[in-house]
């Protein structure tokens, strides 16, 4: 399996989806980050990206999983262990229904990088840009 995802070297995950990696320990997008630490592929992030993670996660209904030290802890390990790109500057190649999500389909693009969303604004651009699920994802 890991040798066929070399075809995918690099992907960015949708701020949804490391909310989840979080918070389910053992869900697929757990996984995923798992996969990105073992070298099967570079996560990708940005400044943007990983300020909206932050606004998500300091919200008080995420408390029950997560304290404020724990968020912290997590965008650090994100920060050291992601390759960090700028934010791009260009508009994206195709738009979203959701133009909040605008920024990421750019950042993917910039980075010639899979998009992987649970996002169903996202995921309805499959075939026009490289977007997956996370279990897709863990599966190519």
């Amino acid at each position: 399996m890991k040798h066929a995802r070399r075809d995918v070297t690099r992907a960015v995950l949708d701020p949804g989806v490391l909310v989840s990696a979080l918070i389910t320990p053992s869900g697929t997008p757990a996984k995923l980050l798992l996969s990105a630490g073992e070298g099967d592929f570079e996560l990708i992030v940005s400044p943007l990206l990983l300020e909206e993670l932050e606004l998500v996660l300091r919200r008080e209904k995420f408390r029950r999983y997560v304290d404020h030290d724990g968020v912290t802890t997590y965008l650090d390990l994100l920060r050291r262990s992601a390759k960090i790109a700028a934010d791009p500057e260009a508009p994206p190649p195709i738009h979203c229904a959701d133009p909040d999500d605008d920024y990421l389909i750019a950042l993917a693009h910039s980075q010639n990088a899979a998009l992987v969303s649970g996002d169903s604004h996202l995921l309805a651009l499959a075939g026009k840009i490289p977007v997956h699920s996370p279990a897709d994802f863990l599966t190519l």
